[in-house]
């Protein structure tokens, strides 16, 4: 996980938020290579969810809205989390994190500017009793007293319900069908963490797919989302041995979920969840008031949702994570060609011979029309090689002595430093169906 954070900052994927002030806990900013990957992620998904389909249909809806929908959807009373709070320290954690708690109960804290040891917390230590913390993030708007207060939205969930008529008034869907959307999310962290984990400020992408109250379809179709869901993650190179599913207890389910499955990655910190497929039943829509008339039948009925609701941040992460590795002297990030930041880099052999320079700007410049394409021309060509392996980029392109007497170019595979020689003509060609697989 060290080693992560520290390719993350190092190689510009992500920085601590508002660093030269300190910082600001729950808080990421991505950087130049990650926010390539984090639209990847995004395109990718987008490609399958609403490309790929007839049955789905997009929206963008706001961040704001307003806090009657909130009321409605049960957010205001019923998303919340334990709170409990150290006598000692005043810290303030999760009551369900019960791993974080033992933690914190036996580790050295400062009182008063003394520091207490470990065997002196655990004697003394004691708990508030829980308390009920709401996750939505108040806002206030307005110019004058009193400002109205609204929320920053704690799941972009409850854009596409009170969008429901609109969306199918004007594209027509009918039932079954979906809606899909991906979007920023906030929430009050009581202890953000994990890295980019556990956020306060986060990006969504979610399906909302309408189908009829019938228990047996509606059971058939969630169980059709969380094989496609799972199918998409191993598709773009995440092993299947660090994925699983893991069925929502009762008591631990969401207030709107009939069931839940989670899909969870095997993390340096544990199996932690990063997808979720809900069975929202007609929850949202009956609190909003909304129905569904059958332009064939004219029956008229509240619509149950599926939902898929996977984070963008913690798929990131994820990805990061499964595609690390260290092979002898080099560090190299096996990410999927669809999902890597860079698709190629071009070097010249040497940086200080303007005929080998000039050659693979031409290479360059032809190549970039194409694909997202790195160039680099700093120190030696070895170098250069990991320091490519090591942000994930699949192809390098080096133009040598040799280019210049029969136009070919020497193409080298990322993770098999396997090098194969290409005549430029045939190296857009070439890269296309590597990187399309």
């Amino acid at each position: 996980m060290d080693d992560i954070v520290s390719l993350a900052k190092r190689r510009g994927f992500i920085y601590p938020g508002s660093e030269i002030y300190g910082g600001i806990a729950g808080f990421w900013d991505y950087g130049p290579l990650g926010v390539e990957l984090k639209n990847n992620i995004k395109r990718e998904w987008w490609k399958s969810m609403v490309y790929e389909r007839d049955d789905v249909v997009g929206i963008d809806a706001a961040i704001i809205m307003n806090p009657k929908v909130w009321e409605a959807s049960g957010h205001t009373t019923a998303f919340t989390d334990p709170l409990i709070e150290c006598k000692l320290c005043h810290s303030r954690f999760r009551a369900d994190k019960k791993d974080e708690i033992e933690f914190h109960s036996s580790s050295p804290h400062i009182i008063e500017g003394e520091t207490r040891s470990k065997d002196w917390v655990r004697e003394h230590i004691e708990w508030t009793e829980p308390k009920k913390f709401n996750l939505l993030t108040e806002v206030f708007l307005g110019v004058t007293e009193p400002k109205q207060k609204a929320y920053l939205r704690g799941e972009i969930t409850q854009g596409v319900f009170v969008n429901f008529k609109n969306v199918v008034s004007s594209s027509r869907k009918k039932i079954p069908f979906g809606i899909a959307q991906v979007g920023k999310a906030f929430r009050n962290e009581i202890t953000p963490g994990n890295f980019t984990y556990r956020s306060r400020e986060f990006e969504q992408m979610e399906l909302e797919y309408f189908v009829k109250p019938d228990e047996k379809g509606s059971q058939s179709t969630f169980e059709y989302w969380k094989e496609q869901r799972m199918n998409w993650y191993k598709s773009l190179g995440i092993d299947a041995k660090n994925l699983r599913f893991r069925e929502h207890t009762p008591d631990e389910r969401a207030h709107y979920a009939r069931f839940a499955v989670d899909i969870e990655y095997n993390a340096p910190f544990g199996w932690s969840e990063f997808e979720g497929i809900h069975h929202r039943g007609d929850w949202d829509l009956s609190r909003h008031k909304l129905t569904y008339k059958d332009p064939e039948s004219n029956q008229e009925f509240t619509p149950w949702v599926i939902e898929t609701s996977g984070g963008v941040d913690r798929s990131l992460l994820f990805f990061l994570l499964d595609a690390y590795k260290k092979e002898k002297d080099r560090s190299i990030l096996k990410i999927h060609p669809k999902l890597s930041p860079y698709k190629v880099a071009v070097f010249p052999l040497l940086a200080n011979k303007p005929e080998l320079v000039t050659k693979a700007q031409d290479v360059y410049n032809e190549l970039k029309s194409s694909f997202f394409t790195a160039w680099d021309d700093r120190g030696n060509i070895g170098k250069r090689y990991y320091s490519q392996d090591e942000i994930g980029t699949p192809f390098c392109v080096t133009i040598d002595y040799v280019t210049l007497e029969d136009d070919t170019v020497t193409v080298r595979d990322r993770d098999t430093m396997k090098q194969e020689r290409v005549g430029i003509s045939k190296v857009k060609t070439y890269l296309k169906s590597k990187l399309t697989v």
